[in-house]
């Protein structure tokens, strides 16, 4: 395969930008999906990571990929690498987006980055989004993504030991209808979520796929909410998946200022890892 990292690295300092007014119908869904209660009337404190159901791009469904994602070539650098993953990311939070304000969001493309793992080549997308709420700075966001050949997952196991319970734990049900309204309010295209046919035959892996910015959604809200506030900061890492299969939970363990927290499928190892500090 050809992978000319100079040329996709032509692609740094790209930029993409959208806004978008929070609407009180978009605060209904998201925490109906979420089963959670929140102000939904103008002017009122939005969810945590709203942000990632605004203002996102909007391709035509003749720009799309095989995989429901956009064609590669626009903003993002064409990496020819087939699977398309979400890696982890950082959010610094210095405000908070309110109901009926708007919401714009300034895309960059930071850095693109060949490695060498176990399975092939890695090609690394960091992008970094900086997103306004009636033109005051609410968040600062960066964004990794991770591009790799197509793997023969069927039959394989992993090898990690099972992920610990946390001293405050939820679990969560990953239904079909449950990630689908979640790629619908994001404008998520990327048929791993939501349609079983492809994962399971074309894919390999054994169900749906449950999203990464939806754990971290999880995960941020929940350390929201034991803290009773909002952290300054949260980061985060994929390091494996969770599938629609079985449940998983959402772990979190305070140290101090600071909050470890993690996602596991029941059974499984720790899926994603964050730590959230105030």
């Amino acid at each position: 395969m050809d992978l000319d990292i100079d040329h996709l690295r032509s692609w740094i300092g790209r930029e993409d930008s959208a806004s978008e007014v929070l609407s009180p119908a978009l605060v209904r869904q998201f925490n109906a999906t979420f089963d959670r209660t929140s102000g939904e009337a103008p002017g009122d404190i939005a969810p945590l990571l709203i942000h990632f159901c605004l203002a996102q791009p909007a391709v035509q469904t003749a720009g799309l990929g095989p995989d429901g994602h956009a064609a590669r070539g626009g903003f993002l650098p064409p990496v020819p690498l087939p699977r398309r993953m979400w890696a982890g990311g950082e959010f610094t939070f210095q405000g908070d987006i309110r109901i009926g304000e708007e919401v714009r969001r300034v895309s960059t493309v930071r850095d693109v980055v060949l490695k060498q793992g176990r399975t092939g080549p890695l090609c690394f997308v960091t992008i970094n989004h900086e997103v306004t709420s009636d033109g005051q700075p609410v968040l600062s966001e960066r964004q990794d993504i991770v591009y790799r050949e197509a793997q023969n997952v069927a039959g394989m196991k992993s090898t990690a030991a099972p992920a610990p319970a946390g001293d405050d734990v939820m679990q969560i049900t990953p239904s079909a209808a449950y990630l689908f309204r979640y790629s619908a309010m994001t404008f998520n295209g990327h048929r791993i979520h939501y349609d079983k046919d492809y994962v399971r035959d074309v894919e390999g892996y054994p169900g749906l796929i449950v999203h990464g910015p939806l754990q971290a959604t999880l995960l941020c809200q929940f350390a929201a909410d034991l803290k009773e506030r909002a952290p300054k900061t949260f980061r985060f890492r994929s390091l494996s998946t969770i599938f629609d299969t079985a449940d998983f939970t959402v772990n979190a363990q305070t140290e101090g200022e600071t909050m470890k927290l993690w996602t596991a499928q029941l059974g499984g190892p720790v899926a994603m890892e964050a730590t959230a500090a105030w």
